[in-house]
């Protein structure tokens, strides 16, 4: 943890305000490829059955996130750092972190497919230039403004963009009451059957990437530590001082993990909406050949065929804001990774930032050669969904060590808390073996 003066807690709402951050970045992110295209490629197909499920897919992994954060935001750990510190077989390092590599693997396989939608915008726009040269490019823009220095500037912008987009969105599931597409009062109750559908492949990926994906709950730790609450906590010291600071940023934290959670459960359900609501009425899927146009059709039956350019500007903001956050974040896993593997060891601070510049260039390179050599978007996707799903179960195991094992006395949760985590980790796991026992199934017959 750096060492600096340890700082007070805001007590008032403008200042618990001001200190937000992490969850913000983390719902910029998450308003992406999951929302926009496994989402409402699960409305298309399902219809309003998993209504329900989108819900609590959003709402239970936050207090997984929190326990992710209470443990950085008292001991300055990373992510990684606290998963190699889970008991059981160690090679190098714990089995747990072996886990994350194999699921960091495959993420770079879902960024791949969303610059591949980045670059079919651009086709359905009129541009006649190859996808090749138009992921090339992203690649080498994104990795630029991040080695430059440029994070906070696309950050702000994209985030702006992504907003407004969302909020166009949620209007659009309000316009859509006037359209023969309109959501009806047995839609909702069909939506709250409680039932799963035959073929859960589809639904199972959307649970690894709807609201806070795995790769966001190990994300967002890293954030916390830039923002500062780490920081501002201090070392522990076992004094009343430091208990009462740290509940003080904890609260603070709990708050910023609600907040983007309202915003990204909201968006995540507009998106489901209209997925459910107009391309299972009209008989539409999601695929590799069409994957924008089809999507575009959310917005046209909706808004009338003017809003088709809002649409390809807000899905451009909202691939491109979740394409670079996952790209900084991965960075930064990626430093935190090998001196954990033991493949380097930095000598200073400097040292670290040198290594992190030189991430910033090999991540987007990673995902530029990716879809060069596979293309299929959805598919790519899709790939990082379904690891982001299978690597959920292990994190709230770890959560739970975490809160029983680990939480420091002073930050140590109510019965409440730990019953709802507990519900938290038993839905997981189960969603993860319902989806082990389906393909198994599947594959024998």
């Amino acid at each position: 943890m750096p060492v600096s003066t340890p700082t007070l807690p805001p007590t008032t709402l403008p200042g618990i305000l001001r200190q937000l951050g992490p969850g913000l970045i983390i719902a910029a992110a998450i308003v992406g490829s999951g929302e926009l295209i496994v989402t409402p490629k699960l409305g298309a197909s399902a219809g309003f059955t998993l209504l329900w499920f989108i819900i609590v897919g959003c709402v239970l992994k936050v207090f997984i996130q929190v326990e992710l954060g209470r443990f950085t935001l008292a001991r300055g750990k990373t992510t990684l750092e606290t998963l190699d510190l889970v008991p059981g077989p160690r090679a190098i390092v714990s089995w747990l972190v072996w886990c994350w590599l194999i699921m960091f693997a495959a993420t770079f396989f879902q960024v791949a497919g969303m610059v591949g939608g980045l670059a079919s915008i651009l086709g359905l726009a009129g541009y006649e230039t190859p996808q090749s040269l138009v992921v090339i490019v992203i690649g080498v823009v994104t990795a630029t403004l991040l080695v430059i220095g440029r994070y906070r500037l696309v950050e702000t912008a994209a985030t702006v963009m992504v907003v407004a987009f969302t909020l166009c969105t949620m209007v659009a599931v309000i316009a859509l009451q006037l359209t023969p597409f309109a959501i009806t009062t047995d839609n909702l109750i069909e939506g709250f059957s409680f039932r799963l559908p035959p073929s859960f492949t589809i639904a199972f990926a959307a649970f690894g990437i709807i609201g806070v994906g795995a790769s966001e709950l190990l994300y967002y730790p890293y954030w916390c530590l830039e923002k500062g609450y780490a920081r501002h906590v201090g070392r522990s010291d076992g004094t009343a001082a430091w208990g009462e600071r740290a509940r003080g940023w904890m609260r603070v934290l709990r708050i910023d993990a609600w907040v983007s959670c309202l915003i990204y459960t909201c968006a995540t359900l507009a998106f489901y909406l209209l997925g459910a609501a107009v391309l299972h009425a009209k008989g539409l899927d999601v695929t590799n050949a069409d994957m924008i146009s089809t999507l575009s059709h959310m917005y046209q039956e909706t808004f009338g065929s003017w809003s088709l350019w809002l649409f390809f500007v807000g899905t451009f903001a909202v691939l491109y804001s979740t394409i670079f956050v996952a790209t900084a974040s991965n960075a930064r896993l990626l430093v935190d990774a090998v001196a954990l593997f033991r493949v380097k060891h930095y000598a200073d601070e400097a040292d670290r930032r040198r290594a992190l510049k030189l991430f910033c260039v090999l991540v987007p390179a990673a995902w530029t050669t990716i879809f060069l050599l596979w293309g299929s978007p959805v598919t790519l996707v899709f790939i990082g969904a379904v690891a982001q799903g299978l690597m959920i179960p292990f994190l709230a195991l770890a959560a739970l060590w975490l809160n029983y094992r680990q939480t420091d006395p002073a930050l140590r949760p109510g019965a409440m808390w730990r019953g709802w985590l507990w519900a938290a980790a038993i839905c997981m796991t189960g969603v993860g073996l319902y989806q082990v026992v389906t393909e198994l199934a599947r594959l024998l017959n």
